[in-house]
């Protein structure tokens, strides 16, 4: 299915930037994808924020690249 959101969770916001400029290199034609702060529910400590990648528009194929990357910076994806 092509299009369907995804989130690549990493735990640091460097981790996240990066794959988000490696993605914009990689699928150009996407743009770079946009890189966002969430608190898990209930959290108060700051340092518990995850940092997230959103991206869409990428096949099946585009996405097992996509997951090489997230596990080389210690990240996981989610449908979104």
């Amino acid at each position: 299915m092509v299009g369907m959101r995804q989130l690549l969770v990493f735990a640091e916001r460097d981790d996240a930037e990066e794959v988000a400029e490696t993605l914009g290199e990689w699928f150009a034609a996407l743009g770079v994808p946009r890189v966002v702060r969430e608190t898990l529910a209930g959290e108060d400590d700051a340092e518990s924020a995850q940092w997230l990648v959103v991206v869409e528009g990428l096949d099946e194929g585009a996405l097992a690249k996509v997951d090489e990357l997230v596990e080389r910076y210690e990240g996981w994806r989610e449908a979104g």
